[in-house]
């Protein structure tokens, strides 16, 4: 002989079913304006090290004013809660004035070869200098980036023969990425 059913009981099957079902189809859908497999934009911070070493060749103008040229190779290591990524190869070039102060590229490779672009302002490169990074883009799955960070510089080595190595401290900042889908590697240099 059956046993009379307790209604709550008869509802929970078809509750169970009606909440998955929901729950697939939230899950299924994105956003119009979304390319398919990204999520919108959003500004992710981050904070991180880097270090450099390379060369400076510097001119004086008169006693009080230098001009140097840098160029330098070094990594960039960042971390965050929605990071860009573990680490990239980094390298600058720029245009010191004691006067105007600085200006430069920078590249960022990370182990895709796929690159970030910025474009380097600030003082003149002293250490302790203030120096300030605005994204303009990238290519692979960095292409559309932008974004500012900061950092300011200090020299580790300088010498009479231009050899110089330094580090950034903090360096911290954020960037928003046009498509967080994956894109196929540009195959960068070496590629």
């Amino acid at each position: 002989m059956d046993s009379p059913r307790d209604p709550v009981q008869a509802r929970r099957p078809r509750c169970q079913l009606l909440a998955f079902l929901a729950l697939a189809a939230a899950c299924s859908k994105s956003p119009s304006n979304v390319p398919e497999g990204a999520a919108p934009a959003e500004w992710r911070p981050f904070e991180g090290s880097w270090t450099a070493a390379g060369t400076r060749r510097t001119l004086r103008l008169g006693q009080e004013r230098r001009v140097s040229v840098v160029d330098l190779t070094g990594s960039v290591l960042l971390a965050g809660q929605r990071g860009l990524g573990v680490g990239f190869r980094a390298e600058v070039i720029g245009l010191s004035d004691s006067v105007s102060g600085f200006f430069g590229r920078c590249v960022w490779t990370d182990e895709r070869g796929d690159q970030v672009f910025s474009e380097l302002k600030g003082e003149f490169v002293s250490s302790g200098n203030r120096i300030v990074g605005t994204f303009v883009g990238g290519t692979g799955r960095w292409a559309g980036m932008t974004g500012k960070y900061e950092f300011q510089w200090q020299y580790v080595i300088e010498n009479e023969d231009g050899v110089v190595s330094g580090r950034a401290t903090g360096l911290k900042g954020r960037a928003r990425l046009a498509s967080l889908a994956s894109a196929p590697s540009t195959g960068g240099p070496g590629r």
